[in-house]
């Protein structure tokens, strides 16, 4: 590992998020929240000095092309790290500490969506705005924000794209990495733009508008308005958000093919689309059904919250038409299963991923069948490919990975609190980067009250959950961290 690929690296990208940390201030002056203006100032100032300072001791060099991967890992690892605690610091001069300004910061760049704050009305404007700007960076990747607008990245782009989504497959729209960041950023982009006009044509403030469909293309769940899209009393502008927030979920990649280069079918035959399609409306239907046994809400209403509140997990988005944390155990449970899922692989949403849930079905299919048929040679097939091996291992390994970590985080995060639904709810929310849970930190709720130490294990299982664990778990080998001097 070279330290002077490392340093010059996170100096590039830190003087970068230094620009877009002044964007906030255009809506500060709109607003006339003139105040505003010096937090935004300030981290933007101290990101590009710290990015600079990083260039100096990394010699000023822009030469990234022969990257290797544990360097790519660590790049991505503590660019998320850095570039958080930069947009913590606006936090710090609305009054929070540094650590509640640390996790929101983190909740927001990870689009997670679980915030610390209690009462909206003490901030301004520009404050929901970084919120929700944040998540909407954060939503398809710092680093491959970065490869698309920094040619220092052209070549080196593959390693550190690449080690910022290490899912299963990794669709190509193009054959240049950098090709393929811009083109996923263009789709990105403009779903975005439709989702702001769309939003307003059925009577959502502007300012509101922008915010919630930044956090919604970002599967972040930051909304200004403090009880999320049920504020806003607006079936019209649940059902749009209910769509968009399932384009988040879905892959950007098919999305391109789909919108751009006019080719529906790769979309439609994709096997994890399907499969996603499958999920949401079976666990639609059995909440809508539950939520109808109950009796606490009507015919219409059932089917556009069970099928918003359905869509909002399971793309990890975290939006809420109703307090879910009023359901009965029932619904909550089905809700809960969803939790368990994510997105599809190459979308904004987090979580374990569609696809890999779909290879653990299709993996223990393959289990009981040898069971009767020892002899038989029986290969896992997704759209019609055999998965190979040592994608079979990684995706295995991933779910064991995942199962521990998120064991190990429930049992201490139950023990601190001395509450197993803060624990477990709290963890799953947090690792899948969903945001809102059940009780105290459900969706009308707060993660202010939390202590310190959970606080701190939620902090880490956001950021290892927005990477899918991939380079937390190669950090926790010796050879990683084998440094090598520059040459002269």
């Amino acid at each position: 590992m070279k330290l002077s690929n490392i340093l010059n690296a996170l100096g590039i990208i830190l003087v970068a998020f230094g620009t877009i940390l002044l964007t906030p201030i255009v809506v500060a002056i709109i607003e006339h929240e003139y105040t505003s203006i010096l937090p935004f100032i300030t981290a933007a100032l101290t990101s590009t000095a710290l990015g600079l300072l990083f260039r100096k001791y990394g010699g000023f060099s822009r030469n990234f092309d022969n990257l290797k991967r544990n360097e790519g890992l660590l790049i991505v690892s503590l660019a998320w790290i850095v570039t958080a605690a930069m947009g913590a610091i606006p936090y710090l001069f609305y009054g929070l500490s540094p650590l509640d300004a640390y996790f929101e910061s983190v909740s927001g760049i990870t689009t997670t969506g679980a915030t610390i704050l209690i009462d909206f009305s003490l901030y301004p404007k520009v404050f929901f705005f970084w919120r929700s700007l944040s998540q909407w960076l954060g939503g398809m990747g710092i680093i491959v924000l970065f490869v698309a607008i920094l040619p220092q990245f052209a070549v080196a782009g593959r390693q550190i794209f690449f080690a910022e989504a290490p899912g299963p497959t990794e669709e190509k729209v193009t054959p240049r990495i950098t090709h393929t960041a811009k083109a996923l950023w263009l789709v990105y982009l403009l779903l975005t733009l439709l989702e702001i006009a769309l939003l307003s044509a059925a009577g959502m403030p502007l300012f509101d508008a922008t915010c919630n469909a930044f956090s919604t293309m970002a599967a972040g769940g930051f909304s200004p308005n403090p009880l999320s899209i049920m504020g806003y009393e607006n079936s019209a502008i649940t059902w749009i958000v209910t769509f968009f927030m399932f384009l988040a979920g879905s892959n950007f990649a098919l999305q391109y093919r789909f919108l751009i280069q006019r080719k529906p079918l790769p979309l439609l035959r994709n096997e994890e689309f399907r499969f996603f399609i499958f999920i949401i409306l079976f666990v639609a239907v059995c909440l809508c059904v539950s939520l109808l046994i109950d009796g606490t809400s009507t015919f219409f209403n059932a089917i556009r919250d069970s099928l918003f509140q359905t869509v909002s997990i399971i793309t990890t988005t975290g939006f809420s038409s109703a307090d879910f944390a009023l359901w009965s155990v029932a619904s909550q449970t089905i809700l809960f299963t969803v939790m368990l899922v994510g997105g599809c692989a190459g979308s904004a949403g987090g979580g374990i991923k569609v696809i890999r849930v779909l290879f653990g079905l299709k993996y223990l299919q393959r289990e009981i069948t040898q069971i009767i048929h020892p002899q038989a040679v029986l290969p896992i097939k997704i759209d019609h490919k055999t998965v190979a091996g040592d994608i079979q291992r990684q995706i295995l390994g991933f779910l064991l990975f995942y199962l521990v970590l998120m064991t190990s985080s429930c049992l201490l995060v139950t023990i601190i609190e001395g509450d197993a639904t803060i624990g477990i709810i709290g963890t799953a929310a947090t690792i899948g980067n969903i945001g809102p849970g059940y009780g105290e930190i459900g969706p009308m709720g707060s993660f202010g009250g939390l202590s310190i130490l959970t606080k701190i294990i939620f902090i880490l299982n956001m950021i290892v959950g927005r990477l899918e664990l991939i380079p937390f778990l190669a950090m926790l080998h010796p050879d990683f961290w084998s440094f090598r001097k520059t040459r002269s």
